[in-house]
């Protein structure tokens, strides 16, 4: 494994990622892909060969392992571990296709031009949507793949015996697992990480929609309050218009008709 390589792309992911997308990505490479390269392959690399079974029959062997292991947990996490990373990268390819659009549009009208994109990473528009997208596959794909272990196996725990009665065995015969204890252990561990991996994706959804739901009613709000003060400036320079077309009703009710004046006659007796 290139490890150069390996961290390259990990550090381009935590760019582009919140606060849950990074601990969800610490999670994925310290404790799947570490534990998964260096102990796991391990445990499981000599599997078929310490599976034995108290008969020579030819063929078996292979049939009973076959029976209790239709796929390896070795191959079906390194799927898992695949298909979730993947989309992890499809984020930074969108951003690197705005970064090129960026340039391209700075070649053609100069540097001084209108940007398109005020912040290339930024998750506005359709690299928002890629990004919640990319969250909803990575917790379909983990809670897709926990499924699939416990109904292959038939749930997570390792028997020391198993009794196998496939042709062409000639009876039932016990066959035997290699270190079931530490394989129930990676087991657990593998899909509790899983598990937490779909929380923090859950919880990283639901974050981002939250915030997303938040900006739209506060430009709902802001909007609004725009309107009202259009109105309300409409309707004072509506009134300003009137009051300037009649003057002449303006002055008349101000400078009404004088007052009368009275004198009053005091007779002398």
């Amino acid at each position: 494994m290139n490890w150069a390589f390996l961290q390259g792309l990990i550090s381009g992911v935590n760019k582009y990622s919140t606060a849950f997308g990074r601990v969800w990505l610490s999670i994925v490479f310290v404790f799947r892909v570490l534990v998964f390269v260096v102990a796991a392959e391990k445990v499981w690399g000599d599997d078929q060969k310490d599976f034995k079974c108290n008969t020579a029959q030819p063929g078996c062997h292979n049939v009973c392992y076959d029976h209790f292991f239709p796929v390896s947990h070795i191959r079906l996490w390194a799927l898992q571990l695949i298909f979730v990373t993947c989309p992890s990268f499809l984020v930074m390819m969108h951003v690197a296709y705005r970064e090129d659009r960026e340039r391209k549009h700075r070649l053609q009208f100069g540097e001084g031009c209108k940007r398109l994109y005020k912040n290339t990473g930024k998750k506005r528009g359709g690299l928002w949507w890629t990004y919640v997208l990319s969250l909803v596959f990575k917790m379909g794909v983990d809670a897709t793949f926990v499924f699939l272990v416990y109904h292959i196996y038939e749930g997570y725990h390792f028997p020391t015996l198993v009794k196998c009665m496939q042709a062409p065995c000639p009876n039932v015969v016990d066959c035997f697992i290699s270190r079931p204890t530490e394989k129930r252990i990676f087991t657990l561990f593998m899909v509790v990480t899983s598990l937490v991996c779909i929380l923090l994706s859950f919880l990283e959804t639901v974050y981002l929609v939250g915030k997303r739901c938040v900006e739209i009613g506060r430009r709902v709000r802001t909007s609004r309050q725009m309107q009202v003060t259009a109105s309300m400036m409409d309707v004072r320079s509506a009134n300003n218009l009137v009051l300037e077309s009649h003057p002449d009703k303006l002055s008349s009710k101000d400078t009404g008709s004088p007052a009368p004046s009275y004198s009053a006659v005091v007779s002398k007796t």
